[in-house]
């Protein structure tokens, strides 16, 4: 019995690692693509128990959005995926409480993104 819950543990922490990796290798892509595209900012929020936003925008020369990459989720099935309606809105008139009305997640990471360090 006790050996059967420890095998059990084993293949879920096993198959918690290699989920974890593809999730980073998926993100890792969608995120070098989207830094050929322009200047880039970042930003993350979340908790430990709360579902984590990771959101990044790349600007181009004229400082409009050309492209967007938002993962969000608790577990490791969350996939990268794009903003649409923020691709060629300037940078002044992104206003993340009117973006994203009701999640205070995404209002924080894309206020976060919009500090870019560069």
């Amino acid at each position: 019995m006790v050996s059967a819950l420890i095998t059990v543990a084993a293949i879920a922490w096993l198959s918690q690692l290699a989920l974890g990796g593809w999730q980073i290798r998926q993100f890792n892509r969608a995120f070098d693509v989207l830094c050929q595209r322009g200047r880039v900012g970042v930003g993350r929020s979340g908790g430990r128990f709360k579902p984590r936003v990771v959101l990044a925008i790349a600007f181009d020369k004229q400082d409009c959005v050309c492209d967007t990459l938002l993962m969000r989720g608790i577990t490791v099935f969350a996939r990268p995926a794009k903003i649409d309606h923020l691709i060629g809105v300037k940078r002044e008139e992104l206003e993340p409480d009117v973006i994203f009305p009701h999640d205070p997640a995404c209002q924080n990471a894309l206020s976060l993104a919009l500090k870019m360090k560069h």
